[in-house]
Order: structure tokens, then sequence, then C-alpha cells
């Protein structure tokens, strides 16, 4: 949990018993495994230019937009109370108000209240202050996951909006609060003890428009934080929400921008989309707006090497290219079918490590360098589940169903191989994939490769750590270096998404295995032992 200020809106004169009489500051909690009940139980159940002119506002009844309390965490209400007690005021803010509305489970939770960081700091045993242009209280509470938020409210006097009809001085400070975020639909604040949703740029309408709107004009709110152009779509993937025509615009024009952004943040960014349940649809999103080619740039590149000089080195924007990416058919493609069935085991409060979709992404690109018999794909994939068991692996296969979706490219029409080179296939396979974590890991061979043709797209970016590359050739190379002693493979199929989420590497490999023969050996297809 974190807590943070910054949000830099002017301050009233307010009574100096009035709670709000402070700045607000913002309370981000991790969404924690166990969803307990808030204190009370009880289940409840056309937007302009918000700078152009005053939008009307509403305070709405948080049964009337079905919102049930017991959906928040039990961190959250441990913060909630403990800041209530204390006589702060307190809401609930963002996209966790957003979720919901949309019945969905919320990532986190965001928290804004009127207490200082020192007077959080008092009522919390566990809390930690960081940072210092931008100050963060680290609330420790259980097992909840950290977050980091920053916020910022641009101070241009020629865009102040105009003051809602009606407004009393504590809606001000509400509203001014909430023109800091960045979408519409983030732009509410849930009292869960007046149980009332306060909605001061018309994020309620687009929640029900399934739209993504920036609450300022988009070109400025994007130039402002170029972070905000990849929550977009974040966003957008997640809940299957479409761009406004103003905001889709922005982001294609300032797309390049993201790359202003230190490459841990980026990381960040892209893992929220891929680790959450939705990176099938950030990656189709992603391709659509121009980014794939900005955060892959060698990816495009070797498209461009391979139409122009025939070289069979196609990597993932060059393979949705190649392949019909913007076709609707899942099962033509097979990084879109892989991630699917990725996002079938994920979900916003299950994610997985950034290990795990990080070597679906090698494994890919290794397949799509050089294509695989079904067969060798499958032994592969059962000796990276059962830590480098080969011949544990070369038995089991033999029993499997060898029909298989042969539109996949990725996949040569099954053969009878011999348990030689069946061995000799997947100790080749290894090779290649280990060979793709380089060329996506590897800076100098990035811009090598980007310097040789004046003419390449974009950037020479690569922002996967060498730690990740570490330990995605960790989950591989027991293929190659044989069984790891004293490694248990996991059986049953349960998930333990709390190892997961850690990187477990039993847990790693265990869904990397199910993802695989997901989607060569689909369940229909599937011998059934």
């Amino acid at each position: 949990m974190a807590i943070s200020t910054g949000l830099g809106f002017s301050r009233l004169p307010l009574p100096l018993r009035s709670p709000l009489r402070h700045s607000f500051l913002q309370v981000r909690l991790g969404y924690a495994a166990v969803v307990e009940a808030f204190d009370d139980t009880e289940n409840e159940k056309g937007n302009g230019d918000v700078y152009g002119k005053a939008l009307e506002w509403k305070k709405i009844k948080s049964k009337d937009l079905g919102i049930s309390t017991s959906k928040i965490s039990r961190p959250t209400r441990v913060v909630l109370n403990g800041l209530r007690r204390r006589g702060f005021e307190v809401y609930l803010v963002g996209g966790c108000v957003r979720d919901l509305i949309s019945k969905r489970i919320p990532k986190d939770f965001d928290i804004i209240t009127s207490a200082k960081l020192k007077e959080v700091m008092r009522t919390f045993s566990r809390c930690e202050m960081i940072g210092r242009r931008f100050p963060i209280c680290h609330v420790h509470i259980g097992d909840t996951i950290v977050e980091h938020p920053r916020t910022r409210f641009g101070r241009d006097l020629s865009l102040d909006p105009e003051k809602p009809a009606g407004c009393d001085e504590e809606d001000y400070v509400r509203w001014r609060n909430c023109l800091q975020r960045d979408f519409t639909i983030n732009g509410l604040m849930f009292d869960p003890y007046a149980k009332l949703v306060y909605d001061y740029t018309g994020g309620v309408k687009d929640i029900r428009k399934a739209k993504v709107r920036t609450i300022k004009p988009a070109n400025l709110s994007f130039t402002e934080d170029c972070a905000r152009i990849l929550r977009a779509i974040r966003i957008a993937a997640r809940l299957g929400f479409r761009f406004s025509k103003d905001t889709a615009v922005a982001v294609k024009r300032l797309s390049a921008s993201v790359l202003r952004l230190d490459r841990g943040r980026l990381l960040m960014e892209v893992n929220y989309m891929m680790a959450y349940g939705s990176a099938e649809a950030s990656l189709r999103l992603l391709w659509k707006l121009g980014l794939l080619e900005i955060l892959l740039p060698i990816q495009i590149l070797s498209f461009k090497l391979w139409k122009s000089s025939g070289i069979a080195f196609i990597l993932q924007a060059a393979y949705f290219v190649r392949h019909g990416f913007r076709r609707r058919d899942k099962r033509s493609n097979m990084l879109l079918s892989l991630f699917s069935n990725l996002d079938k085991f994920l979900a916003p409060d299950r994610p997985c490590h950034n290990s795990l979709w990080f070597s679906i992404l090698a494994f890919h690109e290794a397949l799509s360098e050089q294509p695989r018999d079904p067969l060798v794909v499958a032994v592969f994939s059962l000796a990276v589940h059962n830590g480098g068991d080969l011949s544990e692996a070369l038995s089991i296969s033999r029993s499997i169903n060898k029909q298989v979706d042969t539109s996949f490219h990725e996949l040569l029409e099954p053969r009878h191989l011999d348990s030689d080179v069946l061995f000799d296939e997947v100790m080749s396979l290894a090779a290649s994939v280990r060979s793709a974590l380089t060329h996506m890991t590897d800076e100098h061979f990035v811009s090598q490769a980007m310097a040789k043709y004046p003419k390449a797209p974009y950037s020479d970016l690569v922002f996967f750590p060498m730690q990740l590359y570490l330990r995605v050739c960790r989950i591989f190379d027991c293929v190659r270096g044989g069984r790891e002693k004293g490694f248990v493979p996991k059986h049953g199929s349960k998930i333990d998404y709390e190892l997961l989420a850690m990187g477990s590497l039993r847990e790693v490999r265990h869904v990397f295995a199910r993802v695989v023969f997901d989607t060569i050996y689909p369940i229909d297809n599937r011998l059934q032992k």
C-alpha cells in the first residue's frame, strides 16, 4: 500500500474542523487474496470537453450504481477505518470505483484522504515514507502489493475550467481533485460511509458507453504525462472499451513519446497489460495504435529485413503483418492464441510474474524463426514442466493425439520421429529459444542491427532487464542441462496464484506448459488420460 502527496491543487480556507482543510493524499492498495466485507456488509446495488465548459456533475447513491461494498478488500478497509476513526475524510477513487460500478474485481484500490503524511504515519505502525520530490508512505498490511502512484495537475490558467454551479467548498475540493486524474472513467470518488459516488467529469456516462476519454484535451493530457498513453491502452484492453475519437488520434500522434519513460516504468506498464488477463487484447491494441514497433523495435525491423532480403527472421510485430494480425480468427494466429490461453488462467486479482509472459514471447519467436514438428513442441514443453526430465517427456509425448491445428505457420505437418531425432530437435528448439532471449534483451545487438539501417523505424529500445533475462533462461535451461537435482514437478491442475505472482519456478513452468498444450493441442483434440 502506498500513500503519496504531490496532487498539487490549491487549498481552500475551510473551517478549522472541516476534515477537508488539507490537500488530499492518495493511497493505493493491492487487491488482497481474501475479499472480505466492509464494516456495513449490506450489499448496495454525452461528455463534453471538461475544460471547455462546466459539465453537469452528480452525486449518485452507490446502490443506484449497483456497488457492493463486499468487494472492498480487507487491507483497504483497515486503512479506511483507521483514518476515518481519527476524523479524516477518506474516499475510494479512480479505477477501483470504475471496476466496482462495472462489477469487476479491482486490480488495486486507491484512497485519497485529508490526512497529512505525518498523520498517516502516526496512524499505522508499519508505515514508512520514501521519496523527496513526491513523498510516498508505504503502509504494510499483510501481503498487499506496494504501488508507487505519481499524479500531477497542470497549472495552465488559460485551461482552468469553469466552476460547476451549486458547488460548495467541499465539493470544490473534490471536484478539483478529480480533474487531476487521467480519464473520465477514473475521475470518480466513492464515499463508502455516506454511500455516495461523486461524478464531476462524466465518468459514469463513459463507463456505460464503454469509452476511454481523457479529462483534459487528449493532446495536452498525453503531452503532460506520456505514461497515460500506455494506461489508456491497458484500460481499453482489459475492459473491452473503445477510445473517443480525439483520444485515439492523440495516442497515435504521440505514441513515440513513451520513449521518454525510463525502462523500469515501461516494463511495469507492459507487465500490467500482459500479466493480468488481457494480454491478447493489449497486443492487438499496441499494434493497431503503433506502439508495438516502438516497444519492440527489433521485431518490426526484422519484418523489413525479411520483406526486402528474404531473411527468415520474423518476430512478433512482423508476424502480425505477415499472418493476418487484424483477422478476428484467433486460431489462425499462434501468438494471439498463446496469450489468449494465458489470459484464461489470469485475472486482475490473479496475475502472473513477468517471467511467464516473457518466456512465451521468447518461445514464440523461436518457433517463428524455425517452425517445428508438434511433437517436438510437446516434448519441449513437457521437459520444461518436469525440470528437464527428457526421458519422461519423450514417454508421455508418445501418448498424445497428433491431431493439431495445422493453421499455425509455426508448426510443421506431424511426422514420425524416432527418439534420437526427436531428442536432437528438442535440443535445437531449446537453443533457438535461448537465442531469441538474447535478441530481445541484448541492447548491443539491437543497437548494432538498427545502426546498419538508417531508415529503420523508431528506436533501439530494450527495456527487459538482465535479471528478467536470467530468470527466463532458468525456466528453459533445464531442457538442455538435464533433469535438475531436487526439482519436484507440480502435480494436479490447481494453480497457486500467490506463488505464480512471485515467480515460483515450478508454478511458472506449470502454467507455461499448460498454455502451450492448450494452444497446439486444443482440449477437444487432446488425448484424455
